[in-house]
C-alpha cells in the first residue's frame, strides 16, 4: 500500500486491503496474518470485526489509510498485535494492554474457569467470596473471575446462576501494570470489588489479612531461561521479561508464591497457580513440602497441556 498506489482509480475497500495486509503480514511471517489483518483493520475503523464482513466494498479515507499503513508497518516488525491497537480479547471481554504487562493468552481462561467453579461450589448460603489474585498485570483473570461471580447469567446453553457477593485485592510489583489494571476494572464497572495494591507478592497485606481470603489466583512469570530462549522474537523484544521470566529453573516466583500461600487462605480455601507445562512435577513436589497445603491436582488448559496447580489449604472451612 504505497503512497502512489492510494491515487490509482481503484478504491482501497475493506476487501482490497484485508488481501493485502494479509499477505503482507505472511510474507514476514507473523503469526495468524488474517487475525492481525481484521484486528487493525477493525481497530481503524473504530468497528467490530464482524463489521468489516459486512461493508467489504467501503473505501477508506486518506486518513484512514495513512494510520493503517503505521500499523502495519510496526506489526511487520512483529510488534505484537494487541500493542499495536491497544487492546487484546479474554475470557470474551476486551481489555486494554500495554508493555508495562503481558498479552492475556487463551490458556490463562483455565485459570479463571476453574477459580469461579470452585467459588460457585463453595458458596453455600451465598456466603461472600474474597479473592487474592497476584502478579495481576492486565487485571484480566481477576476482572473476569469476579465479573463472572457477582454477574446473573441467563443464558440458554449454561444453567442459570444467581449473582454471589465477592470483593478481591489484587497485586502487582509494577506500578504501571496496577494502574491499567485499574483502568480495566473501571472499564467493566468491577473497580468497586476489587482493590489494587503495589507491591512484591504478599508484602502488600494487612496483618488482619491473615486466613481472610477464600481463595488465591496467581499467573506469575514462570519461564525458565532455557525456555526463554526458545520463545518467539514478538515475545522476547516486545513483552516484559519481568512478567515472563522465572529465573534459571522458572519457579523463582512461583515458590515463595506457594509456600506463603497457607497463611492467607481460610481453612479448606483454594489456591490456582498457572505454570509452564514442563513444571508440572516439580510443582507437586513444591506443595507437597508444604505442611500446611494439600496437593489436588495439575489442570490441564485446552491443549491439553499441564497448566495450573491447584491445592488446598488443610482444615475444614
Amino acid at each position: 500500500m504505497s503512497t502512489d498506489s492510494t491515487r490509482t482509480e481503484m478504491p482501497w475497500t475493506t476487501r482490497r486491503l484485508m488481501q493485502w495486509i494479509t499477505e503482507f503480514l505472511t510474507q514476514r511471517k507473523i503469526e495468524s496474518p488474517r487475525i492481525c489483518a481484521e484486528l487493525l483493520l477493525a481497530h481503524v475503523c473504530q468497528c467490530e470485526r464482524t463489521r468489516l464482513y459486512m461493508e467489504v466494498d467501503r473505501p477508506a479515507s486518506a486518513d484512514e489509510l495513512a494510520r493503517l499503513r503505521a500499523l502495519v508497518r510496526r506489526t511487520g516488525l512483529h510488534e505484537p498485535v494487541q500493542y499495536v491497537v491497544g487492546e487484546s480479547w479474554f475470557h470474551a471481554r476486551p481489555f486494554s494492554v500495554d508493555r508495562s504487562t503481558l498479552i492475556p493468552r487463551p490458556a490463562t481462561e483455565t485459570l479463571v474457569e476453574l477459580a469461579v467453579a470452585w467459588a460457585r461450589a463453595r458458596a453455600h448460603n451465598y456466603d461472600p467470596v474474597h479473592l487474592l489474585d497476584l502478579c495481576t498485570g492486565s487485571g484480566c483473570v481477576v476482572v473476569s473471575v469476579i465479573a463472572a461471580l457477582v454477574t446473573p447469567r441467563r443464558g440458554v446453553a449454561e444453567p442459570p446462576t444467581a449473582p454471589l457477593q465477592a470483593t478481591a485485592v489484587a497485586s502487582d510489583l509494577v506500578a504501571p501494570a496496577i494502574a491499567l489494571a485499574t483502568r480495566n476494572a473501571t472499564r467493566h464497572q468491577m473497580h468497586t470489588h476489587i482493590q489494587f495494591r503495589v507491591g512484591d507478592l504478599y508484602e502488600v497485606l494487612h496483618a488482619d489479612e491473615v486466613g481472610a481470603f477464600d481463595l488465591i489466583v496467581a499467573n506469575p512469570p514462570y519461564i525458565s531461561d532455557a525456555e526463554w530462549d526458545e520463545c518467539p522474537a514478538n515475545v522476547r523484544e516486545y513483552e516484559p521479561a519481568s512478567a515472563l521470566r522465572g529465573g534459571g529453573d522458572g519457579m523463582r516466583v512461583v515458590t515463595p508464591l506457594v509456600w506463603q500461600a497457607a497463611k492467607w487462605l481460610k481453612p479448606g480455601g483454594r489456591l490456582f497457580v498457572e505454570i509452564a507445562a514442563s513444571h508440572a512435577a516439580a510443582a507437586r513436589a513444591l506443595v507437597q513440602s508444604c505442611a500446611d497445603l494439600a496437593f489436588c491436582s495439575v489442570h490441564k488448559d485446552h491443549e491439553a497441556l499441564d497448566r495450573v496447580l491447584v491445592a488446598d489449604r488443610r482444615g475444614v472451612a
